[in-house]
């Protein structure tokens, strides 16, 4: 849904949302890619990603889960317990 720079990509909980609402999506899994190659969960990618939930908790959009990619692996934010 967006492109950033080399550190930084902003994040609208109520777009991401919006765009759940546009595809009648009733969940969705968030993926983005940390060219450091480091997939660890930076502070933000976690205070986003608990944004996003809360902003789709009253409509009804869940989050499965936040994966981010990098050369060295895959992290998920729910299977580290992180959301």
């Amino acid at each position: 849904m967006n492109r950033g720079t080399v550190d930084h990509a902003p994040v609208y909980p109520r777009e991401v949302v919006r765009r759940a609402l546009e595809l009648s999506s009733s969940s969705i899994i968030l993926v983005h890619n940390h060219p450091s190659g480091d997939p660890t969960p930076s502070a933000a990618d976690v205070e986003m990603t608990r944004h996003v939930v809360e902003a789709g908790r009253p409509l009804r959009v869940a989050v499965h889960d936040h994966l981010v990619v990098g050369r060295e692996g895959v992290a998920s934010l729910k299977s580290l317990g992180l959301f």
